[in-house]
């Protein structure tokens, strides 16, 4: 995924559902030197997306 990322970052919000800040991404990737702050963008927000996962997980367990 982190190479869609990186690769794509329009698509990488699109497949997380993400669809209004992916279209905001596809407007910043149409300008050739926007497409490095959207892909840094995206690999930024993958990432945050797996921490708040991985914390939910945490409480999640203890809590049991």
């Amino acid at each position: 995924m982190t190479l869609i990322a990186i690769l794509f970052p329009a698509l990488s919000f699109f497949l997380r559902g993400r669809i209004i800040t992916g279209i905001v991404c596809l407007i910043l990737q149409a300008i050739l030197i926007g497409w490095i702050p959207a892909a840094i963008w995206a690999v930024i927000s993958l990432q945050n997306a797996r921490e708040d996962r991985r914390t939910r997980r945490i409480i999640r367990e203890m809590r049991r």
